[in-house]
């Protein structure tokens, strides 16, 4: 199954799950409320997300002046992909990440941290920045953000289903007719949880497509497999103290502490696996 088709049934999903519970909480007149309160989620997230994102790191932008060797690797390979150069920007962190955001390849932006500035070389920074690129080139910006909002409408609903419960349900003649106990069980427990495991699912799918994208891009996968090995060690020692799980998705490593049981929870996919998948790429050109 192509990237591209698992991504759209799964968003197809999160969306029937909204139009699922609207329909358990307001029958017909429910279902249609909860669809147009997803349009509205998905537009605000579509033309504000990265204007969002970017405040909420503080980010600083960068020009050629003050950043002439990522401008030039950022500009190469913006060219070679046929897209307008990207802004530009630093996050001040000594944590070593990066991301890409932005609704399309006209508005898109890149952002580095001091620390990924620091700890890799320019053929590592020239992996991680075709990463970002290919992010960008195959809309997965936008999907992620989609998702992400998609995802916390329905937790949202679950969190108020489980004050709901707490105080003796939402009450109302035709709750039976709701679902009544099992309605409320699904939206307060099933729905957030297969919500987040259907977000976790997209994420993770584009994240390989990304690696696989920037690996073409750049001519060369082993650039980004030696920045991941850096970046993922780096981050095990030094999680992001400003990152927030809300946008934790976004960066090209988990800026978040992930031990244990939360592996299974995190945004990414195993940083062996994707090492293992670019150096297969190496070996098979």
């Amino acid at each position: 199954m192509s990237s591209f088709l698992k991504t759209t049934i799964l968003l197809a999903a999160l969306t029937g799950i909204i139009m699922l519970i609207g329909g358990m909480l307001g029958g017909r007149g429910g279902l249609v409320i909860a669809f147009i309160f997803a349009i509205g989620m998905n537009f605000f997230s579509y033309w504000f997300s990265d204007k969002m994102v970017l405040r909420a790191y503080h980010a600083q932008p960068l020009d050629q002046s003050n950043a002439p060797e990522l401008y030039g690797i950022v500009s190469e390979l913006a060219e070679s992909a046929h897209i307008p150069m990207p802004r530009l920007y630093l996050i001040d962190s000594d944590t070593p990440n990066a991301f890409a955001t932005g609704r399309n390849p006209r508005h898109a932006a890149v952002a580095v941290t001091r620390g990924i500035m620091r700890i890799c070389s320019r053929e590592e920074l020239k992996g991680v920045i075709g990463h970002e690129l290919s992010h960008v080139i195959n809309r997965d910006i936008l999907i992620s953000s989609v998702a992400a909002t998609l995802a916390g409408v329905v937790m949202f609903i679950g969190s108020m289903a489980r004050w709901g419960a707490i105080f003796g349900g939402f009450g109302g003649r035709d709750e039976d007719e709701r679902g009544g106990l099992f309605g409320l069980i699904f939206m307060a427990l099933v729905a957030p949880l297969a919500a987040a495991m259907i977000q976790l699912a997209i994420s993770r799918t584009r994240e390989y497509q990304a690696d696989a994208s920037g690996a073409r891009l750049t001519h060369n996968p082993l650039l980004l497999a030696n920045a991941l090995r850096k970046l993922e060690a780096a981050n095990e020692r030094m999680p992001m103290p400003d990152a927030s799980p809300s946008t934790a998705h976004l960066f090209i490593v988990n800026p978040l502490s992930a031990e244990g049981i939360q592996r299974m929870f995190s945004t990414h996919p195993p940083i062996e696996e994707r090492i293992r998948r670019l150096e297969q790429m190496a070996h098979s050109e």
